[in-house]
């Protein structure tokens, strides 16, 4: 028997997914339980206009993610540390102070912890970091640091 899973049940499946399972296990078990429905050629179509929809909305975002990382790259963002005589920073950079520097400088509000940098900053010059915008949207982007 073939059913749609309304929700994501262990060893078999995700939500809006088609499936073939036996009759007693759907009859008894995952319909009764809310977990599938039945997959009649209504339920099919409204399975296939709901996967429509998510594949909109999918464009959507990747096209305002794709903006921002455009943005993000088009220049360096400028973290300013104290520094000793040396150049060194007291202390380091975090994620915390690229996402503030980010917020300023570009105007996006993005969470720290999406925030890695590549190696760690305690000298001025220039460094990387790379933010995971989530669905394998990765990108790296250039900051430096500057002496107050």
């Amino acid at each position: 028997m073939q059913v749609i899973l309304i929700q994501d049940v262990d060893n078999l499946g995700g939500k809006n997914e088609l499936v073939t399972v036996k009759n007693g296990y759907a009859r008894n078990f995952l319909i009764p339980q809310k977990f599938a429905v039945e997959a009649s050629p209504s339920n099919l179509k409204q399975l296939d206009e709901q996967l429509k929809v998510k594949a909109k909305k999918e464009a959507v975002m990747l096209a305002e993610i794709n903006k921002v990382i455009d943005v993000l790259k088009s220049s360096p963002v400028k973290l300013t540390a104290k520094t000793g005589t040396s150049g060194k920073i007291f202390g380091a950079v975090t994620s915390l102070q690229i996402t503030r520097a980010i917020r300023d400088q570009k105007g996006y509000e993005i969470d720290r912890k999406r925030i890695t940098i590549v190696e760690e900053v305690k000298e001025l010059g220039a460094y990387k970091a790379s933010i995971d915008f989530g669905n394998g949207n990765v990108t790296e982007i250039d900051f430096e640091v500057v002496g107050e």
